[in-house]
């Protein structure tokens, strides 16, 4: 063969990788969520956020310790955390951000996506059912308590857990999983939702904004 055909050809062999691997990522450069999925008029990314900036670019501040989550929630300051705060968490779950960080002008979630407010929330979970909607949305696995879904609807729920408004503990990993909505109830309090392992149940609750919960982002 030809040294120079082959020469060009490994350099566009490269390039389409290159092209493929940069150019899908529904969060553009804010992010790496790579699916998604439609359910009913809906379309959801099918993974728990895990981004450390605002759109904008300004960095999220990461609350390691107590104290730090304490000093956020005392100056009502937008932080995220890992659950534990191991990283290896943030892999499988995502970050656990609290409702400051949901409600930030910068925008946490990514161009063209947005924080699902509570009708949003009401809306997928009277598409699926209100009595088995956790079933539907829960992943086949992780959960303790032989509490796994079906996921037959691609929401790929898992039980990341919780961050403690007040002292900073963590609580509740492979038993429940809980994610922000984008409304307000009261002043200190916003709505989430939380399924469990122990039934099919979606809980919607008002919740401290200074707690840590997920984030699930749905399209504009």
């Amino acid at each position: 063969m030809n040294i120079k055909k082959l020469i060009l050809g490994i350099f566009l062999f490269t390039a389409a990788i290159l092209l493929v691997a940069f150019s899908y990522n529904p969060q553009g450069s804010h992010g790496n969520i790579n699916e998604t999925v439609k359910i009913g008029t809906q379309e959801w990314m099918s993974e728990n956020l895990n981004v450390s900036t605002f759109r904008n670019g300004d960095i999220i501040a990461e609350a390691k310790t107590n104290e730090e989550w304490e000093k956020a929630r005392a100056g009502g300051q937008p932080v995220w955390c890992y659950y534990d705060t191991d990283p290896g968490n943030g892999k499988k779950y995502g970050k656990l951000y609290n409702w400051y960080a949901v409600n930030d002008t910068r925008g946490l979630a990514p161009e063209g996506w947005h924080i699902p407010g509570d009708e949003e929330w009401n809306e997928l979970v009277d598409y699926l059912g209100t009595s088995n909607a956790g079933t539907k949305m829960k992943g086949i696995s992780g959960w303790n308590n032989n509490g796994n879904g079906t996921n037959e609807c691609g929401f790929n729920g898992l039980p990341g857990g919780y961050r403690y408004s007040s002292d900073g503990t963590f609580n509740n990993i492979g038993d429940y999983g809980y994610w922000w909505s984008s409304t307000e109830n009261l002043s200190n309090n916003a709505w989430y939702r939380v399924a469990n392992c122990f039934d099919g149940y979606i809980g919607r609750y008002p919740g401290n904004k200074r707690t840590g919960f997920s984030v699930r982002c749905i399209k504009d």
